[in-house]
């Protein structure tokens, strides 16, 4: 499959994992309820625009996140939060385990690019990708920096990535 054979058009979610905002907010739903101190998912919905047809705010809770996925009825997803190095950050424990496929390239390149910018603190970041039901599923960092950064890589591969997954010829 060649890059011109890639899907032109696909609909988009963003997750935000975050506990504090949850005990804020709540749980909240809809592109139009993005709280305004969510900066990155504010961010990521700004990215993708009419694409983004699905937001949800939710705890960092294993169950939760792996509900929210599992209910997206979409094609591209972005998770923001939940990728570090505490023990409350689980969103890669909540994923990963039922990627059908992961894009090992994804995390890699992230953290390649991240090191020009942040140098060796890049190794803390966990940000992954993978395939889940023909979904693509992208886990970055809750920094709006790291979003942006994440953001950049989504845009000029995912068409070609959505292609692979949906297994479009």
């Amino acid at each position: 499959m060649h890059e011109h054979e890639s899907v032109e058009e696909f609909r988009a979610g963003i997750i935000t994992v975050s506990t504090s905002r949850f005990r804020k907010y709540g749980y909240v739903e809809g592109i139009q309820n993005i709280p305004d101190d969510d900066r990155s998912g504010k961010l990521i919905a700004s990215r993708m625009g009419e694409r983004a047809a699905y937001y949800k705010l939710i705890p960092d809770d294993v169950h939760e996140i792996r509900k929210a996925v599992l209910d997206f009825d979409g094609d591209v997803l972005v998770i923001t939060g939940g990728t570090g190095l505490t023990p409350s950050d689980v969103t890669v424990e909540a994923l990963e385990c039922i990627f059908d496929k992961k894009i090992e390239g994804f995390g890699e390149i992230f953290r390649a690019e991240s090191y020009r910018e942040i140098g060796f603190n890049a190794i803390l970041s966990r940000a992954t990708a993978g395939i889940v039901n023909g979904r693509v599923i992208f886990c970055l960092p809750g920094s709006v920096k790291a979003v942006r950064l994440g953001m950049d890589i989504i845009e000029k591969t995912v068409r070609h990535i959505l292609s692979h997954a949906k297994g479009e010829r």
